[in-house]
């Protein structure tokens, strides 16, 4: 089968590798679609991110959908032929923060493509993939799989929504829309929002906001005030989704967020420095969220219903041969928003 590999910066190769048979309660995924995520595209550029660091070959990708093409002994809930959607999660199930019911922080966590672990967790980008059957969603008989693979990255949004609390009613800022920050727009609307204010620096991104719903999108490069009408009266918006990673846009965002607002960050980047004076005066909770677990199987039930409709994301399917070409693409804000993978 062909694998995309990584094995430095710049250094992507689509390689042959055996293709493995499924064990005791797993399948065997013939892999459709792959969505390049930040980490792929981070693994890419750099070799990795902060301390995380390639220390051998790996296969990128964990955004994945396909068909199953066969299953080991003692799987019934699955059988050759159905469309699934693949969660990159496997927790153990057996330690402290699992049996808490907290497994997105599994102290043993394996996740597609990922290389916080040695040897690494080989990832999804290849033509089959072998998984436990618990990971593998069974998908409607049709479903669109470039749709079906958005589900691990609506269900990081859908974990931050929980971490916002109610969202029904609620002024929602959303700051930096690029591909989780476009899908927590998505889930703001969906969870009943009032009104979404998104911003970014970069026109397309903003452009695609609009597409979605968005009530308002600031380009804060071509006007770094566009947010200051929200802070009068100690601020405006009830929820803010973080997902730039800047430092700027979070010191922004508190001062848009009305007293008692909750912060939610989901972009990762540097460290940055934190207004602790406008965070106690204000009485704002700044909270994180990492990964996800039960939210993926909402995450696929809401792109089969069509509740959340991800279709203005994709920016183009690009099949697997040309996988360097897809991940240039997929790093350029100017002109990507999603690419895909098809196998």
């Amino acid at each position: 089968m062909k694998a995309v590999v990584i094995h430095g910066p710049h250094d992507l190769r689509v390689e042959e590798r055996e293709a493995p048979a499924p064990g005791p309660g797993q399948v065997a995924v013939r892999i459709r679609a792959g969505g390049i995520c930040g980490s792929d595209l981070h693994y890419y550029h750099h070799g990795g991110f902060g301390t995380v660091r390639l220390r051998e070959p790996m296969v990128l990708g964990h955004e994945v959908a396909g068909e199953v093409a066969s299953v080991g002994p003692g799987v019934a809930a699955l059988q050759p032929g159905d469309l699934v959607a693949v969660s990159p999660s496997l927790p153990c199930g057996a330690c402290r923060y699992c049996l808490e019911g907290r497994p997105n922080h599994c102290l043993d966590m394996r996740f597609y493509g990922s290389a916080m672990r040695f040897p690494h967790v080989q990832g999804a980008f290849r033509e089959v993939l072998v998984c436990e059957a618990v990971q593998a969603v069974r998908l409607p008989a049709g479903m669109d799989l470039a749709r079906a693979a958005f589900a691990e990255p609506l269900a990081v949004c859908l974990h931050a929504a929980r971490q916002a609390g109610p969202l029904m009613g609620a002024r929602v800022l959303v700051t930096g829309t690029g591909p989780i920050g476009a899908l927590a727009l998505l889930v703001a609307r969906h969870a009943g929002a009032r009104e979404v204010v998104c911003t970014d620096i970069a026109a397309g991104p903003l452009a695609i906001a609009r597409r979605l719903g968005a009530d308002a999108a600031l380009d804060l490069r071509a006007d770094p005030g566009a947010l200051d009408r929200y802070g009068a009266d100690k601020g405006h918006f009830d929820v803010v989704f973080e997902a730039s990673g800047a430092g700027a846009a979070l010191a922004g965002a508190l001062a848009a967020a009305r007293p008692g607002a909750t912060i939610v960050q989901l972009g990762l980047g540097g460290e940055v420095p934190l207004p602790v004076n406008l965070l106690v005066a204000k009485e704002i909770t700044l909270r994180g969220t990492f990964r996800f677990h039960a939210e993926f199987a909402l995450a696929v039930d809401a792109l089969a219903s069509g509740r959340i409709d991800v279709a203005p994301l994709l920016t183009e399917v690009v099949p697997v041969a040309e996988a360097q070409r897809a991940f240039d693409l997929a790093g350029d804000r100017s002109r990507a928003m999603k690419v895909q993978l098809a196998f």
